[in-house]
């Protein structure tokens, strides 16, 4: 009787974590295909794949959760700030509004712009500013659950502050948060800027910046990888959709390839 009931229990306790995972699934996908997006943003879901990446994360609704560089268009903000809307908390960490680059200025404006449009979906976002040189601490310092960032580590690495980028994040988690990291992803021989600023950067790389900082590795995810990404482009990973830097050159080719290989990474923080 007693073993029955302890398999019971257990069973039970699967079955209710199961739910729970299935429910915050499905709040994400609600996030994500919600009426508060464009169609080419929800279309561009089959290659970002906010929802699987969210949840290999292991992102919950009731999370202190940072974005760093969010850009003007915001793309994973539109999954966030819903997903977080009612029972966590969520800061989108900008770019500095003053700063004396153009175009952080402009982009700083423009994710404000986004947001005052839609207060419904919005109106909890905590927007903060953090630009190494200008704004250089991130907020919460040390009570965040979880660090997001989506393609900007070889932007870190073109403007010589992706030390103190990865050091700051480090800083503002709390003991046993989560970094996540999606970037462009190079082959192990494409070190440093001529590479970078094609945007691509090798795995090994990002995962050293992010030990130096202190934080250990946790999991490699090939949720958004593209083996058809050849990586050898002149114009680099914007000759790619849905920039497509050539316009019509060649654009029936790289439609067939589609989005770039991206490297999708788990760190704690100890």
């Amino acid at each position: 009787m007693m073993k029955k009931l302890i398999i019971l229990c257990i069973a039970s306790m699967l079955t209710s974590t199961v739910a729970v995972a299935d429910m915050s699934s499905d709040k994400l996908m609600a996030a994500a295909t919600g009426s508060h997006r464009s169609q080419a943003n929800i279309d561009r879901n089959a290659f970002r794949h906010p929802v699987e990446t969210l949840s290999w994360f292991g992102i919950k609704d009731d999370m202190t959760v940072v974005e760093i560089s969010p850009g003007g268009s915001g793309w994973y903000t539109e999954v966030l700030a819903p997903y977080l809307r009612e029972n966590g908390k969520f800061y989108a960490a900008s770019f500095d509004k003053d700063s004396k680059i153009e175009y952080y200025r402009k982009n700083a404006q423009k994710f404000l712009d986004k947001l005052a449009a839609n207060p419904e979906v919005y109106d909890k976002v905590v927007v903060t500013e953090f630009e190494i040189g200008s704004k250089p601490e991130l907020q919460p310092q040390g009570q965040a659950d979880m660090v997001v960032t989506f393609r900007n580590t070889h932007n870190w690495l073109n403007g010589d502050i992706a030390k103190p980028t990865y050091d700051a994040m480090y800083k503002v988690l709390k003991s046993g948060g989560i970094l996540g990291v999606v970037q462009h992803r190079g082959l192990p021989h494409m070190i440093g800027k001529d590479w970078s600023k094609k945007g691509y950067v090798p795995e090994s790389e990002v995962i050293r910046m992010a030990e130096e900082a202190g934080f250990k590795l946790a999991g490699k995810s090939e949720i958004n990888a593209n083996p058809k990404d050849t990586k050898d482009y002149a114009d680099g990973v914007w000759t790619l959709p849905p920039v497509y830097r050539l316009k019509d050159q060649d654009r029936d080719k790289y439609t067939a390839i589609g989005e770039s290989d991206r490297m999708t990474l788990k760190f704690i923080k100890p």
